[in-house]
C-alpha cells in the first residue's frame, strides 16, 4: 500500500514499474481526444472530468494504478480523487511530456 499522498515518480522509472507488474493499470487522464494523438502502450483512459468511470475499468480498490497526463497537473489531481474513491495503491507519474519512449499513435 502506498502510504504517501504526495508519491510521485519519474513517468520513465513509472512505466518501467508498470511494464513489470502484470496487475498494475496504467491510467492516462486525459482529454479523448489527446489520448487518441498519442498514449504510452498498455494505457486506459479516463478523462479526469470522467474519473468516477474508472470504477468501470478498474474494480479491485487495492489494485496498483500508475496515473499521467500531459504535464502533471491533472494526474496529480486524478491521484487525490482515486483516493476519495477508495484507491489505496495510486502513483501519479506526472506528465507524458517528459516520458522518452516509444508513444502509440
Amino acid at each position: 500500500m502506498i502510504k504517501d499522498k504526495q508519491l510521485k515518480w519519474n513517468i520513465n522509472d513509472g512505466i518501467s514499474a508498470f511494464r513489470k507488474n502484470g496487475n498494475a493499470v496504467l491510467l492516462d487522464v486525459r482529454r479523448e481526444e489527446e489520448f487518441s494523438a498519442g498514449y504510452i502502450a498498455g494505457a486506459i483512459n479516463v478523462p479526469l472530468q470522467e474519473i468516477e468511470d474508472v470504477e468501470e475499468v478498474v474494480f479491485g480498490k487495492n489494485t496498483l494504478i500508475y496515473v499521467y497526463c500531459r504535464s502533471g497537473v491533472r494526474s496529480a489531481q486524478a491521484v487525490t480523487a482515486l483516493r476519495y474513491m477508495g484507491y489505496t495503491n495510486v502513483i501519479d507519474l506526472g506528465g507524458i511530456l517528459d516520458y522518452y519512449g516509444e508513444i502509440v499513435r
